[in-house]
């Protein structure tokens, strides 16, 4: 009986997740290995690319999913990852590429998928 107070781990939260509806759903998906290693972050909106594969959110390519977790992914190499495929997400904690901005087109490809947004308070 003592076994069911026992702590297990901790959990930092990281305001990512913004509400419990809809409710959060995780998949897999696949990023391509670039040219280069590559560091993901936990937040970080994928695309997906013609042949299946995940990149991170710029002008090529049709907003996907959402990366779980932080990842590196080695030049060359795919990996297969993690991936929310629904939920709502706070905004401010979202990353796409490098001087990319995310736009209401890419928010709708996501809510057709049952990813959401809806600002948080800053944490």
């Amino acid at each position: 009986m003592s076994e069911m107070s026992n702590k297990i781990g901790e959990m930092t939260y990281d305001g990512l997740i913004s509400d419990v509806r809809p409710a959060v759903c995780v998949g897999a998906g696949t990023i391509a290995g670039g040219e280069t290693d590559t560091e993901y972050k936990r937040g970080t909106v994928l695309a997906k690319a013609e042949d299946g594969k995940l990149h991170i959110l710029d002008s090529e390519g049709e907003a996907d999913c959402i990366l779980c977790d932080d990842i590196t992914v080695k030049a060359g190499e795919d990996v297969t990852v993690p991936v929310y495929i629904a939920g709502c997400f706070n905004t401010n904690k979202i990353t796409v590429a490098e001087g990319y901005t995310i736009t209401e087109a890419d928010k709708d490809n996501l809510r057709k998928r049952g990813i959401v947004f809806k600002a948080a308070m800053n944490y």
